[in-house]
């Protein structure tokens, strides 16, 4: 991480990048459908409902970008968001994990994909594991902690939705993520706590996806 004396400096950058040109460019079904690997890219990941658009729109500073292509028969692809102009880097909305009701192809299909991608992918940078406050880690979550400590892809780990649980709760929430954190080579050693609607965490974060892109 950057020196506390610049992190002020690196948010007020980090802000104005994200308030300029942040644009979707396509969704990745297969591999073959992959950009091509000119930029960094920072991944986000996490299990459905795990506010990750909310995070994502947050982040951006727009009400829906993270929708533009999360569309019915889409949920299993790769989207991505480039950023800035002429393009710095490009943001990776991975589809959520944790099917329950899935079938098993689907998700042999969507652990294939992901999981070469992760492996194969030169430009991606960092990975984001969103974690949802009120529940803290799950079995699923560990094992995309696992699967990316495989790879040797570097993740931080951010606890979403914030806002909705007691302080005391979020304290005990926090300590738990980050002593498990602790017990994988591959997590940041920085664990952040976010709330999209409140706006918590989001410039601290933001100029975490900078630093990491390395732009």
């Amino acid at each position: 991480m950057s020196e506390p004396s610049d992190a002020p400096e690196l948010e007020e950058r980090a802000a104005k990048l994200f308030s300029g040109r942040v644009e979707f460019l396509l969704s990745a079904p297969q591999l073959k459908f992959l950009p091509e690997p000119t930029v960094p890219e920072i991944a986000f990941c996490g299990r459905s409902n795990v506010g990750k658009s909310s995070l994502l729109n947050a982040l951006t500073g727009r009400r829906a970008i993270a929708r533009t292509s999360v569309t019915p028969g889409r949920t299993q692809e790769l989207n991505f968001f480039e950023v800035g102009n002429p393009t710095l880097f490009r943001l990776v909305d991975m589809p959520g994990y944790g099917f329950a009701k899935a079938p098993v192809k689907v998700v042999e299909r969507w652990r294939q994909l992901v999981r070469t991608y992760l492996k194969g992918r030169d430009v991606l940078h960092r990975t984001l594991v969103l974690i949802d406050s009120r529940h803290g880690l799950k079995d699923v979550d560990r094992e995309m902690m696992k699967m990316l400590d495989e790879t040797a892809v570097g993740y931080r780990l951010v606890l979403t939705k914030a806002d909705k649980i007691k302080a005391s709760e979020l304290a005990a929430v926090r300590d738990a993520t980050a002593a498990e954190a602790r017990k994988h080579p591959a997590a940041h050693p920085t664990l952040h706590v976010t709330s999209s609607e409140k706006g918590m965490g989001i410039a601290e974060l933001r100029a975490a996806v900078l630093e990491d892109a390395r732009v």
